[in-house]
């Protein structure tokens, strides 16, 4: 994850002073693009601690077609219990949703867009709602029968429904590709980057969506490009930063994937686990910006 790191560095170096939506401030830079080999390991940050557990959960919880916060604690821990958190649980609690007429969960997030985009057009009439698109099962199905397409697309960013979420998509599109070798890479575009809290999680994240896209679909992995817009450091952030790069990387760990599942909404917690053991420093507390 030397990358990481370097994009870590290149912001602190070379990026401007902004204010922002949750008034912390940030350090940013706009347009950074950054290439993770999946077949040198998988790129799991190591100077700290990974919530891989939480990776894993949450990825489930959106190829599931979720908006429901407590059915993501029940994923993680087994529990929709109140007094189980999950990294959705400050949004869903956040002053600004909490009025918000959605019977407590997260609104039309990413997960329903990608199993429910609803499309407003019925034989030319517009009607909220009338049709339903899943997104991530034609994704599969272009894959498998139509390779060489320019048109492996998923996209979060619904723009007539982003006040009916509890936070606009962040990672807002994917695009997959797949090699002459047969090979399935993803590059996926974020608008915004939290480059401390969020970004190891969504590099990971998309990373493990790919392997599981690729083994359904019978291909390799190639790539996981990672394109993002603001790309930031909040200030509440920069000494945790300082001190992850002070730490040297370790080895980075292989993805194990439970080899009978051959249909993306089999996978569970359990099909889900490490190959070569994932070895990583202490985990650096950071508060996030809500």
């Amino acid at each position: 994850m030397k990358q990481y790191l370097d994009d870590l560095r290149n912001i602190l170096e070379n990026g401007e002073e902004h204010d922002d939506r949750t008034g912390t401030g940030t350090i940013s830079v706009f347009g950074l693009q950054t290439r993770y080999n999946l077949n040198v390991g998988f790129p799991a940050v190591t100077t700290k601690n990974l919530a891989w557990e939480s990776v894993k959960s949450e990825l489930l919880w959106f190829i599931e077609g979720s908006g429901d916060e407590r059915r993501l604690a029940e994923i993680l821990h087994g529990t929709r219990d109140a007094s189980k958190r999950t990294i959705w649980t400050d949004n869903a609690n956040a002053e600004y949703w909490k009025g918000a007429n959605f019977k407590g969960d997260l609104g039309r997030v990413y997960g329903t867009q990608w199993v429910d985009w609803r499309s407003p057009i019925i034989n030319g009439i517009l009607v909220q709602g009338s049709t339903s698109t899943n997104q991530l099962a034609n994704l599969i199905e272009g894959i498998k029968n139509n390779p060489t397409s320019r048109r492996h697309i998923i996209t979060a960013w619904n723009p007539g429904e982003l006040d009916q979420m509890a936070l606009p998509p962040c990672h807002l599109l994917a695009q997959f590709y797949v090699s002459n070798d047969r090979k399935l890479s993803c590059q996926m575009y974020q608008r915004s980057a939290d480059m401390f809290l969020g970004v190891p999680f969504n590099i990971a994240s998309y990373a493990l969506l790919t392997h599981m896209i690729a083994q359904v679909c019978d291909l390799d992995v190639g790539e996981f490009i990672h394109t993002i817009g603001d790309a930031h450091i909040y200030t509440n952030h920069l000494s945790a930063v300082t001190k992850q790069l002070n730490r040297k990387p370790h080895s980075l760990p292989t993805l194990w994937l439970n080899p009978s599942i051959k249909n993306i909404n089999d996978f569970k917690m359990s099909d889900i686990n490490w190959d070569m053991p994932y070895t990583c420093d202490d985990a650096i507390p950071a508060k996030m910006a809500v």
